[in-house]
């Protein structure tokens, strides 16, 4: 695969991260990006540097004990799924190096982008359907899940992009089955009988 495809692919699947967590990936990318492991898009390399580092550390840590607060993560929800659009455009410009400016931001907006909002969609909608079914007893699983699944598409993202891409299917696939059985008992409970 050519670089600027492999850093295309790159870009998608640390967007897919940021769909489970919004700030966790991009603290992943700057821990890696200042330690030398990864390289970014010289408008980008603000990502690189100390201030970032420290900045997407608490963003991240209070963003995860956000999730596990009773009412907070159904509102945090409603601010992570335009946050998720930008974050996941931005990661993705980051580290789509050596590729023509045309097509890294169609790529960033349209594929990385469009992936964090339809990730963060899906699990903001199981979220707010585990709330009624479970009266949010529920919740701290899903919350535990995403923050698993933010981390596992991370690291794998840069081991190994076509990976995490793959996992990204794969995970968004079982979110959207297990979406459709939770409405479907939703409906079921509240038919006459």
């Amino acid at each position: 695969m050519p670089d600027f495809a492999l850093s295309i692919v790159l870009g998608i699947a640390l967007a897919a991260a940021t769909g489970f967590r919004v700030f966790l990936p991009m603290l992943i990318v700057s821990g890696a990006a200042y330690t030398g492991h990864l390289s970014l898009d010289e408008t980008f390399a603000w990502l690189a540097t100390p201030s970032a580092l420290t900045m997407l550390s608490v963003a991240a840590l209070a963003e995860t004990l956000a999730y596990y607060i009773p009412a907070v993560d159904n509102l945090l929800d409603a601010l992570a799924t335009p946050t998720a659009l930008v974050a996941g455009t931005i990661v993705s410009a980051a580290v789509m190096t050596d590729v023509p400016p045309m097509l890294k931001w169609t790529a960033a907006v349209i594929a990385g982008g469009g992936i964090a909002f339809l990730t963060q969609g899906v699990t903001g909608m199981l979220r707010a359907h585990s709330t009624v079914l479970t009266g949010g007893l529920g919740n701290p699983i899903i919350a535990t899940a995403e923050l698993g699944g933010a981390l596992l598409m991370s690291f794998l993202a840069l081991a190994a992009p076509t990976a995490a891409i793959a996992l990204a299917i794969v995970l968004l696939w079982l979110a959207i089955r297990l979406l459709r059985q939770l409405i479907r008992r939703g409906n079921s409970s509240y038919s006459p009988k």
